[in-house]
């Protein structure tokens, strides 16, 4: 798509404040395709005087009319679900089938999910003589990431939109394009001017004004834990309310019952699936010590075929940032068994699948998100060691445990301190409460729990 060189605010395209842009780099051939406008304070301060002003019609509109704005806007993501693939292909980096399937698919189900739930949700309940009434928490400041660009943006607006909030969305500088998309799509869906704005710009610039601003309620960002500690205190500074998905360093644990070769073929393509750019990828591989070996042997030769298979990372800070941790892995006395801190390509941010064995759980590398595709394979003696080694980080987002019986993968699973475990390779369910304990964040999206963030309770007494 051709890149818009203005903000979408109040329902039209309006010129930026000052004339400073913002370079759209292909990473897979390190070619320009674009440029977006740098937002400054006073872009977002356009696109949240103009949310404000919308947010009385439609916090007024009837549920049922929200959920049919929602149902269109699905309805013109499937129709334009090949220009969303080849969008994040150019500005991410990643396959195509990749981005058919997951990138321009996942948001497309998800924005369904809240069609459904924005005309089935109830929005108001009786309990004892008190009528409890859940509206829409007002403006909303909504900051998203660059792995997951279109997802990230829909599992954010989805569920403000049912609430009844209105938003402004500042989208990661590496993938604009497809945020500028989205806006191109709700104006398509009908859904009424001021609603929805967008302004692109830096993370300093124009998110910090975004989460700073007096008019916003509700900053809601996916990112990095730094990141998000500050957004936090500037919220907190304001008595403003926050949800917060941040980092990850999920474990995924195989019991000494489960079949072991589909547990680590399967934890190794999530590891490498988009490239390592996932909070949630199961980064951490817990075998126990007798059948070490041979799962080490098996990561090894599974990673080795998705060499050619998966794309670059983001930008070239970030492939220097995880090649900087493969050679910390080296020198603090992990094993590289497979790929390594090398180049695999001339041109492009690639960094080679690696699998890292005799990993001991003080090591940075065991410690601290990546964010490439890099796994870390751990021994431990028995499940109480297991479950020390996967809780014994600061983060909790996700994580796996396969087990031979299900019933024993579940007591597991209920004594590990992270947000969402995978049992047995269980599937992705849009409707799930995603979100983290302990430095992963603040919040759940997706589903009822995502659209609960969105809303705010009035209690009436009779």
């Amino acid at each position: 798509m051709k890149a818009h060189d203005g903000m979408y605010i109040d329902g039209a395209w309006r010129p930026a404040d000052g004339r400073d842009t913002i370079e759209v780099v292909n990473p897979a051939d390190e070619q320009v395709i674009g440029h977006v406008p740098a937002g400054s304070a006073l872009d977002v301060d356009s696109a949240v005087r103009a949310a404000r002003a919308a947010l009385p019609g439609w916090a007024a509109t009837p549920p049922a009319e929200r959920a049919a704005r929602l149902a269109a806007l699905r309805d013109v993501l499937v129709a334009r679900k090949d220009e969303i693939a080849e969008t994040v292909t150019a500005e991410l980096g990643s396959p195509l089938k990749f981005s058919q399937a997951v990138h321009a698919g996942t948001p497309i189900a998800v924005a369904g999910t809240y069609a459904e739930l924005a005309a089935t949700h109830a929005f108001e309940e009786k309990v004892g003589n008190s009528v409890v009434h859940h509206e829409p928490v007002g403006v909303v400041g909504a900051i998203t990431p660059w792995n997951y660009p279109l997802h990230q943006i829909v599992a954010k607006v989805a569920p403000a939109l049912a609430a009844g909030c209105t938003i402004v969305l500042k989208p990661a500088e590496d993938t604009p394009l497809t945020a500028q998309l989205f806006a191109e799509a709700v104006h398509e869906a009908g859904v009424p001017a001021g609603v929805f704005n967008l302004v692109t710009g830096l993370g300093p610039v124009a998110g910090q004004a975004l989460a700073e601003h007096p008019g916003v309620d509700l900053v809601s960002f996916t990112g990095s834990t730094a990141v998000g500690r500050r957004i936090g205190a500037t919220a907190g500074a304001a008595v403003k309310k926050v949800a917060l998905e941040l980092g990850g360093k999920s474990a995924n644990v195989i019991l000494p019952s489960a079949d072991l070769a589909k547990a680590v073929n399967v934890g190794v393509a999530n590891v490498m699936s988009n490239s390592g750019q996932t909070c949630s990828a199961w980064t951490r591989m817990l075998v126990h010590r007798d059948q070490y070996d041979e799962a080490v042997s098996l990561a090894a030769e599974a990673a080795a075929k998705y060499g050619d298979r998966i794309g670059p990372v983001v930008n070239a800070k970030q492939r220097d940032r995880v090649r900087g941790y493969i050679e910390k892995g080296v020198a603090e006395g992990a094993r590289l068994v497979a790929g390594g801190p090398e180049a695999p390509r001339e041109r492009g941010y690639f960094v080679s699948p690696t699998v890292f064995a005799e990993v001991t759980e003080e090591m940075t590398i065991a410690q601290e998100e990546i964010f490439g595709p890099v796994l870390s394979v751990l021994r431990y003696e028995d499940e109480d060691d297991a479950l020390r080694i996967a809780n014994g980080t600061v983060y909790g987002l996700a994580g796996a445990v396969w087990a031979g019986d299900e019933a024993e993968a579940v007591a597991f699973a209920r004594r590990m301190d992270t947000g969402q475990v995978d049992i047995n390779g269980g599937r992705f369910n849009p409707l799930a409460p995603f979100g983290g304990y302990k430095q992963s964040g603040v919040g759940r999206e997706l589903g009822a729990h995502g659209l609960a963030e969105y809303l705010q309770t009035k209690s009436l007494q009779f």
